[in-house]
């Protein structure tokens, strides 16, 4: 017999579950997002069995939840970036600021921020407030593309409504890193590719 999914439950009740200390599964406009509250980030990392070395994503409703957390040489350039790119398939990995970084990239300096471009996830980000986030999948396995596969993922989950999610493009966000004024390098090629930048090719080896 066919495994059936359950339903998805509405903003209000995942806001709960997300107070309660609890992940949930949400959409975005790329891959399926596995996401709590940064004060609850280590669920993450524990329930995707994932090494403390490899960050999360904070995820935000707009540009200013996320760049307050950047640090202020990196900001104005950031900025210009998000208003051509946010919402989008663009991550932005930046010196950051304050205890947000400890809780998503522990002892490290740097933050990758993302405003997803889907509307049911801006709506649940406008209520929460930024999310800690990443892929919903078990560390080494590929990645869920709809929410059927991230619900067999992590069954004990719930899922923001309503299903069945809007397809995603099933590619990554293109990730970039501010490496001081006016040069960015490429941490990962992905669905968006901003113009007009100093970009650096990934380090090699």
């Amino acid at each position: 017999m066919p495994v059936l999914m359950p339903d998805g439950d509405g903003v209000e009740s995942l806001l709960l579950q997300l107070q309660s200390g609890n992940p949930v599964l949400i959409p975005t406009d790329t891959l399926p997002a596995l996401a709590a509250l940064p004060d609850h980030a280590g669920q993450i990392w524990c329930l995707k069995q994932r090494p403390l070395e490899k960050p999360l994503i904070l995820m935000g409703a707009d540009a200013m939840d996320l760049l307050c957390h950047a640090r202020v040489d990196a900001r104005r350039e950031a900025e210009a970036l998000a208003s051509d790119h946010w919402p989008g398939a663009l991550t932005l990995v930046l010196p950051s600021q304050g205890s947000m970084t400890d809780r998503l990239h522990p002892g490290a300096s740097t933050l990758g921020m993302r405003v997803p471009d889907c509307a049911v996830t801006r709506a649940l980000l406008a209520r929460s407030g930024p999310l800690a986030t990443t892929s919903v999948n078990r560390s080494g396995e590929p990645a869920a593309t709809n929410a059927r596969d991230a619900w067999r993922c992590f069954p004990s989950l719930s899922l923001l409504a309503p299903l069945p999610w809007l397809a995603p493009s099933g590619l990554a966000s293109t990730v970039l890193a501010w490496s001081g004024p006016g040069e960015w390098r490429v941490l990962r090629e992905g669905a968006v590719m901003p113009t007009g930048l100093n970009l650096k090719p990934p380090c090699s080896g």
